[in-house]
């Protein structure tokens, strides 16, 4: 089920019971994803790099387009006006 599928209705222990379904559901999926990479060859320690690696980088962006926000309210400009003059792309 997917996560809209589960609206609590006043019910929390069927919420809960469906929650818990939905993240066993998640479990599932993602163990088959890591056992897909392994048996491509790549190796737990090389997963785990890479996604730290990815949350670096989100943390990265996030601080980035959060100044580029509070430089584009001083210059009384949307960021997107801005772009351009560093060189990003609107899909950065």
């Amino acid at each position: 089920p997917s996560p809209r599928a589960c609206q609590p209705n006043g019910a929390n222990e069927g919420a809960l019971r469906c929650e818990i379904e939905e993240l066993k559901q998640k479990d599932l999926a993602l163990d088959q994803e890591i056992a897909q990479l392994l048996s491509e060859g790549y190796s737990l320690e090389e997963l785990e790099k890479h996604i730290s690696l990815l949350h670096e980088y989100n943390d990265i962006k996030d601080a980035g387009q959060m100044l580029l926000g509070k430089l584009a309210v001083i210059r009384g400009v949307t960021t997107k006006q801005l772009y351009p003059e560093y060189d990003l792309e609107l899909s950065d």
